[in-house]
């Protein structure tokens, strides 16, 4: 299997706080990998690292063979491979739905506006979103903006789409519309990685699901094994805690 994103060793700290712990793990192409675990384990900080929103203490991110790391690396170019999309949507307020799908493709990737604007009406249809182009992201509520968000991070046509918790801030009526869309998307064969409290999902729609717990991966394996069959007495803590 090709692996497109691989983590090394990869720490973290806050001044004398350690968030990350010698994390290893790796993301083939075509894999839809869930990163569960409590508040406070390191999740979101690991997909922070993952997309320099946050720069590693530690370790090596190799992508496509390669050190993203050292100092000759384009960030900037490498951001352009990862989608992301956050718990709080981070649209832009003052643009419409069409246009906040537009803007980075033009100013990032140099496509001219005709092209961007087919690319977004693409993905917007495929989120659903593309009766709302005009809207602005005051008139939508939570579930639409996500899917907004979605649609955004998929114009620029990344490697691998990153999803930090995009659930926890909707009101419950909205979280199933946006968990049908990235199960849809899970299906088409992208490459996604998923930071999610979602645990009925995460079951579902995984190829396979890492457990985090204090900082550090605590067990990984296919959904079968880490929700049937739990190896690790903290994992099967966390389960019990979470699981209705």
């Amino acid at each position: 299997m090709e692996k497109v994103i691989e983590i090394q060793h990869v720490s973290k700290h806050f001044g004398t706080h350690e968030v990350l712990k010698d994390i290893n793990f790796s993301v083939n192409k075509g894999e839809v990998v869930c990163i569960i675990g409590s508040s406070g384990s390191g999740k979101s900080t690991l997909l922070r690292c993952v997309n320099l929103l946050e720069k590693p203490s530690g370790g090596k991110i190799i992508y496509h063979n390669e050190n993203i790391l050292d100092e000759k690396h384009n960030i900037l170019e490498y951001r352009t491979k990862l989608g992301m999309v956050f718990q709080q949507f981070n649209l832009f307020n003052n643009h419409d739905v069409l246009k906040n799908c537009v803007v980075g493709q033009i100013k990032v990737l140099k496509r001219s506006k005709e092209e961007a604007e087919k690319t977004a009406m693409k993905y917007l249809k495929i989120v659903g979103m593309d009766k709302y182009i005009h809207a602005k992201p005051s008139q939508l509520s939570g579930g639409q903006k996500q899917r907004v968000a979605i649609a955004r991070a998929l114009s620029m046509e990344p490697d691998v789409l990153l999803f930090d918790e995009p659930t926890s801030a909707l009101d419950p009526e909205m979280v199933g519309e946006v968990l049908k869309v990235m199960k849809e998307l899970a299906q088409t064969g992208l490459t996604m990685l998923i930071v999610t409290h979602e645990m009925d999902f995460a079951r579902e729609v995984s190829d396979r699901v890492v457990f985090m717990d204090k900082g550090v991966i605590a067990e990984e394996g296919s959904p079968e094994q880490i929700f049937n069959n739990p190896k690790q007495e903290r994992t099967k803590e966390f389960l019990k805690r979470t699981l209705k």
